[in-house]
């Protein structure tokens, strides 16, 4: 397949398209609002001739952030114009630049060549930087006829990824031909881009930028006076964050056995997708726990049993809050989520052995010994009790976490150093 072909497929799926809005939006209605805005139409005011990130949904956010806020530092004069193409990580994009009136927001348009045009005739961008993996041929090649520079940043790629980009060599290997750099996390990473295309030059190990979270100490110490209020400084609280569908079932079987143990546990339960909220809080008072949502601001009692984290924006804070983590969207075949937030606040961290989208740092987590792979409801559950019983082993992986970010920090500033090439050459 190549551009040509890709694209007129595209054309063809915009009915499918449609009715995956509508169902979606029938769980989430946001994804029914701004959608003149995925065509490049209705588009929010825009200073041309800045900076362009896109990160697809609240964790490529998340995790551009830092590299955003150092871009908003060392080019004082340049807007930056930051995409996205969920509503969860839109509201999460006007949340943390709420106060810095040079971040301009809109979603990426679909991936067609009339609407990548109006978008860059809109937007005007020196460099285009793309997180991670979402890599789209026609925004690429739209940029590429203007001589705007594209970077993936904090760049992944699996092998099963890999061999999916293979299938399509014809589409896939032009595509990475005209970007100008990788950024890539890992060495086998970086290898197989070359393979599929990407020019050699182009492609720079800077490791994970993920590493280079830092802790605002306000946030622990607020953490210390919440558990303080709820008299639970002495209680064991854990958190199951980010948990997907046929997750939820899991830690809530796990939570009952722990309580044979330990009857005053709290468990702090955060779904990864909002519109999961109420599902997930009707499924925990059905199976019988007095559970309080963090969103109504009721306090916890000796009585509370499951906190249901409904916020948006809380996640390192409610981390905080617990003295053990176990991060999901692992035990179901999804990848894992970010195993560095929960280590990086010296927290224990478990995890299901679904972990493709994160192998090297769980290889690094697990070989310092700071990260417990667990399979079901009774392993996650002795795994949390041991943590609780036993003080020392969890002191012990919690410093092995921490170690593990120390080492692996500098990711960003190579990252910086790249982009400000481009810059400079734009």
């Amino acid at each position: 397949m190549n551009r040509t072909l890709y694209t007129a497929l595209f054309y063809l799926g915009l009915p499918l398209v449609a009715i995956r809005l509508w169902l979606r939006a029938r769980k989430a209605p946001a994804y029914a609002k701004r959608i003149g805005e995925r065509f490049s139409f209705g588009m929010p005011a825009m200073q041309p001739g800045g900076l362009w990130v896109h990160a697809v949904s609240v964790g490529e956010s998340i995790a551009a952030a830092p590299m955003i806020r150092a871009l908003l530092q060392r080019y004082p004069q340049l807007p930056i114009t930051v995409t996205c193409m969920t509503p969860t990580g839109s509201e999460r994009i006007q949340a943390m630049f709420a106060n810095e009136p040079r971040i301009q927001h809109c979603y990426l348009p679909y991936d067609l060549p009339c609407a990548a045009r109006r978008f860059l005739d809109r937007v005007q961008p020196r460099l285009a930087v793309i997180m991670e993996t979402e890599l789209w041929p026609n925004h690429i090649h739209e940029c590429a006829k203007r001589g705007i520079p594209v970077a993936l940043a904090n760049a992944r790629l699996s092998e099963r990824s890999a061999k999916g980009y293979g299938r399509f060599a014809k589409l896939t290997g032009p595509m990475l031909a005209e970007m100008s750099l990788f950024a890539v996390q890992t060495e086998a990473e970086a290898q197989r881009f070359r393979n599929l295309g990407a020019r050699a030059p182009t492609v720079e190990v800077t490791g994970s930028i993920k590493f280079d979270l830092t802790i605002d100490p306000q946030l622990l110490q607020r953490a210390a006076e919440l558990r303080a209020q709820w008299q639970a400084q002495e209680r064991p609280v854990w958190i199951a964050a980010s948990t997907h569908e046929g997750e939820d079932e899991v830690v809530l079987a796990a939570h009952r056995q722990l309580l044979a143990s330990h009857p005053d546990a709290l468990l702090i339960l955060v779904p990864r997708h909002p519109e999961r909220f109420n599902a997930v809080f009707e499924l925990s008072r059905q199976q019988g726990f007095a559970t309080v949502r963090r969103s109504t601001g009721e306090p916890v009692t000796a009585a509370t049993s499951v906190l249901l984290g409904d916020t948006m924006g809380e996640l390192l804070f409610l981390y905080a809050l617990a003295d053990s983590a176990f991060v999901g969207g692992s035990l179901v075949p999804n990848g894992g989520h970010n195993l560095l937030e929960p280590a990086a606040l010296a927290k224990p961290v478990l995890s299901g052995p679904h972990l493709f989208n994160f192998l090297e740092i769980a290889a690094q987590l697990r070989s310092a010994g700071a990260l417990q792979e667990v399979e079901d409801a009774e392993g996650l559950a002795l795994a949390v009790q041991r943590l609780f019983e036993l003080p020392r082993d969890a002191q012990r992986m919690a410093e092995a976490g921490l170690k593990v970010m120390r080492t692996n920090q500098g990711a960003l500033q190579r990252l910086l150093d790249g982009l400000g090439r481009l810059i400079e050459r734009a």
